[in-house]
């Protein structure tokens, strides 16, 4: 498919946390801001009463006026069938209850640990496995960081911190510079990995702060992107991409993939070509974890493996993601079998 240049500048010059503040909340309001009807409003809003609907104008303005099927709209528009409940979809299908040891510490593989920073994203989307996830147990500021890294600090076989949430660049530069400090005082953490939707539905979050503090940490850091469509890379995040590459921060890419999203050969094809022109590789490409409210974007493994077998014969390897499923309890994330 042609890529369609598009600005996310939609107010431009403006702080991200404004920018954020502006973010559409109401169905109906970014429906008539694409100029689209305002068709079943009541079981829309039925599915914000479950899980709230948050749009950052930056990332609508990336989207097509008038097209009810733009692939970033349907990725965050609240749709009737989030309310039907299917069998085999459900509220915590990771199982994190069963990691989640203490407020704010999840610990699901060997030697990396994930810290929730935050409980907040700066957009809700409609197939997030956590949308249902238990974040008024797991709120921890400022005061709770030390105790939380504590954990770490006692188990010497951890060598990662992974930053998540919710969203760990929903936190301003100093806080989470006082995050970055408390983990790099622990003598056995090595990496600091940082996963984060922000940049991509308001690259403003990039500040010059956010990248000076991240490279000039002791600690190795990669940043984990989430982008699953080649028009969610705007013009506005080419350049604050490549300054944290050129900085040393790793850029990878994990995608989900996703009905009438991406599940398309020319889509994922452009979307890796188009990531690596960013300075960004392509990591995972996941099975959308079968949580409640989000059955209408699954497709069957078997058209997975179809469609991935394509894209292995259309890339260089090195632009080939993972194709992986994460099931609760396993020690790694589960490569999809091709040979079926």
């Amino acid at each position: 498919m042609p890529i369609i240049t598009r600005s996310a500048a939609a107010v431009e010059g403006e702080d991200w946390q404004q920018i954020l503040a502006q973010a559409f909340r109401r169905p109906q309001e970014l429906l008539e801001y694409l100029n689209l009807p305002l068709s079943e409003m009541p079981e829309r809003l039925q599915a914000c009463r479950e899980f709230s609907m948050l749009v950052p104008r930056t990332y609508a303005a990336l989207m097509q006026s008038g097209d009810a099927a733009d692939p970033l709209l349907l990725q965050v528009l609240p749709q009737a069938t989030e309310n039907e409940h299917k069998p085999g979809y459900i509220t915590d299908p990771l199982a994190e209850k069963d990691t989640n040891i203490q407020p704010g510490i999840i610990h699901k593989y060997r030697g990396r640990v994930l810290l929730l920073a935050t409980s907040g994203c700066a957009v809700n989307c409609r197939y997030c496995f956590r949308r249902h996830f238990a974040y008024g147990e797991n709120r921890i500021g400022r005061k709770q960081w030390a105790e939380a890294l504590s954990y770490v600090a006692a188990d010497t076989s951890i060598s990662e911190v992974i930053l998540s949430g919710g969203d760990p660049l929903l936190l301003q530069d100093d806080a989470l510079q006082e995050l970055v400090m408390l983990t790099e005082a622990i003598p056995h953490v090595r990496r600091l990995r940082i996963h984060s939707r922000l940049p991509v539905v308001i690259p403003q979050r990039l500040t010059p702060a956010l990248q000076s503090l991240l490279s000039n940490s002791r600690l190795q850091v990669s940043m984990v992107l989430h982008i699953n469509h080649p028009t969610e890379l705007s013009d506005a995040l080419r350049q604050p991409l490549q300054a944290l590459r050129q900085n040393g921060i790793t850029l990878l890419n994990q995608a989900v993939l996703l009905r009438k999203v991406n599940d398309n050969l020319g889509i994922l094809s452009d979307l890796s070509e188009r990531l690596f022109e960013f300075g960004v590789l392509p990591y995972y490409l996941h099975l959308l974890d079968p949580v409640r409210g989000a059955h209408h974007f699954d497709l069957s493994e078997q058209e997975a493996v179809l469609l991935y077998r394509q894209l292995l014969a259309e890339l260089p390897g090195y632009l080939v993601p993972r194709l992986v499923r994460e099931e609760a309890g396993k020690a790694n994330k589960s490569p999809i079998n091709l040979d079926r």
